[in-house]
């Protein structure tokens, strides 16, 4: 009888996964037009770049990166692009959390907008910028050729990252949790700090991840707003483009392989981030 209520009270264990070798010939054939495709288009791709890179050694990129332009061109692409997705881990966050708990006219319409930059190609984002914020702006704001019209350029085109990624989490919360939380007299900055933010944490930092890659490697809505200024205004993609046209092709291509290098960094240690804070609240 005790084995039996012992052998009750155990968790069922969960099923195994089927392993790779357990595949069936349409699964087989699925996998392998996948991995085709995937390295058609990603990995075949970004080996060219790497092989162009390397053409002549590491002695292209140690001469490419200690440049002081391609150092300035990283340096104003990699500061901007953190400075753009603070702001919108907070304010993806805020539009989201709206969209979501909160019912206003015209919801629809800025739930629509919000996939906008999805939608609009990226060099008619920074015509309508240069036209708001050019020099003929009519609201007296001029950004055309400086860091925080860079700045308003990237915050348009990925602001959506952030939004799209938190409010599927949102829709699913459970909002009991919450009413519980508030009935045992907790503060609504104590209820969210404690039980909303670390449900809404994986999707914020994922989103983010994607926000940051999309910023780095941004060249049409910066490309009339910003002004090209080398040393001032010059994004890494717009460095890479004037190389080209100088028909430095090593050089463009070793600053992308940096490029690559950074974006898939970033979006690794979030991602494990993101995964270390899902095991713990499966865990809790």
């Amino acid at each position: 009888m005790t084995s039996a209520v012992v052998t009750a009270g155990r968790p069922a264990r969960s099923r195994r996964p089927a392993s790779a070798a357990s595949l069936t010939p349409a699964s087989t054939l699925g996998l392998g037009i996948g991995m085709l495709w995937f390295s058609l288009l990603v990995l075949i791709p970004l080996a060219a770049i790497v092989v162009t890179a390397s053409d002549h050694g590491w002695a292209t990129y140690k001469d490419t990166l200690t440049d002081s332009r391609t150092y300035d061109a990283l340096k104003l692409t990699v500061g901007v692009s953190m400075l753009v997705t603070a702001l919108n881990m907070v304010m993806g966050t805020l539009i989201a959390w709206v969209l979501v708990r909160d019912e206003f006219p015209g919801k629809s319409i800025v739930n629509a907008l919000i996939d906008l930059p999805f939608a609009l190609p990226t060099i008619v984002a920074s015509i309508v910028l240069l036209a708001l914020y050019g020099p003929q702006s009519p609201i007296d704001i001029h950004l055309n050729a400086t860091q925080p019209g860079l700045v308003v350029a990237l915050l348009f085109v990925t602001l959506p990252f952030v939004v799209r990624s938190v409010q599927p989490v949102l829709i699913e919360l459970d909002r009991e949790v919450e009413e519980a939380s508030a009935s045992l007299g907790a503060s609504n900055w104590t209820t969210f700090r404690l039980v909303i933010f670390p449900a809404l944490a994986p999707a914020i930092l994922g989103g983010s991840g994607l926000a940051f890659a999309r910023a780095i490697g941004e060249y049409g809505s910066v490309v009339l707003i910003g002004g090209n200024i080398p040393r001032l205004t010059q994004m890494t993609s717009q460095y890479i483009q004037q190389q080209i046209e100088i028909d430095r092709q090593v050089n463009a291509a070793a600053v992308s392989v940096v490029l690559l290098v950074i974006s898939f960094a970033v979006l690794v240690i979030l991602r494990s981030i993101s995964q270390r804070g899902l095991r713990r609240q499966a865990a809790s």
